[in-house]
């Protein structure tokens, strides 16, 4: 961190971790400790590759500011990693009132009567985050991810084959009450047949009776 006169800058260094084709956004923090109204202006050795929002503004009295640089994707990566691109922060006290779009490149150049601070800034790559290893987590663990694997396989198996079982037991089961039921059915057909039967005999010796006594009863009037 810088402690100018004017403003406090953090970071010192823009630290961008690199990747090919693709954009990186690295952010500087601006302190305003004094009672005054400041200017700042950001300038790039290298502008056709860095964006930076904004590049001019104004930090009020005992307020913040953020800077927001953003490195365009590059096609190639520097074969030792290094870079010498940096940046140079200006800043000015300026009149209370003025606006970022009243900020003129005049205002930053020195002159007797007049403290333009200025800090540079440099720019590091850094290695892309590596993802963790799954093989280095398996072997912490004292397993491998294919040993996982295969035990959750054989667990799924082993779990398959139960249901299976469980459904084929259930089936039988079914299957066996169906059959008794059939069964007490058949039985309860043939009881109904036979009480039938039973009924149509006992009626015929009724009437058989029935016609006996009749007949005797006429023997006995002739």
């Amino acid at each position: 961190m810088s402690s100018g006169e004017l403003l406090k800058i953090e970071p010192l260094e823009l630290k961008f971790s690199f990747e090919l084709k693709k954009q990186i956004c690295c952010s500087i923090h601006l302190s305003n400790n004094t009672e005054e109204h400041v200017a700042f202006k950001v300038k790039t050795t290298n502008p056709k590759k860095y964006c930076v929002r904004p590049n001019t503004g104004i930090v009020l009295p005992r307020s913040t500011s953020e800077v927001i640089v953003t490195m365009q994707a590059q096609k190639e990566a520097p074969s030792d990693m290094q870079c010498k691109d940096k940046f140079l922060l200006q800043s000015v006290v300026a009149t209370p009132g003025v606006a970022a779009k009243d900020i003129t490149q005049e205002m930053f150049n020195k002159a007797e009567g007049r403290v333009v601070d200025e800090c540079k800034l440099k720019v590091i790559y850094l290695p892309p985050a590596q993802p963790p290893s799954l093989v280095a987590e398996g072997s912490e663990e004292g397993f491998s991810p294919k040993e996982s694997m295969k035990d959750n396989g054989h667990q799924n198996g082993s779990e398959a084959k139960s249901v299976i079982s469980r459904l084929m037991a259930e089936k039988a089961a079914a299957l066996q009450q169906s059959i008794k039921l059939r069964q007490e059915l058949e039985l309860v057909k043939r009881d109904m047949t036979r009480s039938r039967r039973g009924g149509v005999s006992f009626i015929l010796i009724v009437v058989v009776g029935l016609l006996g006594i009749l007949l005797g009863y006429i023997l006995k009037k002739s």
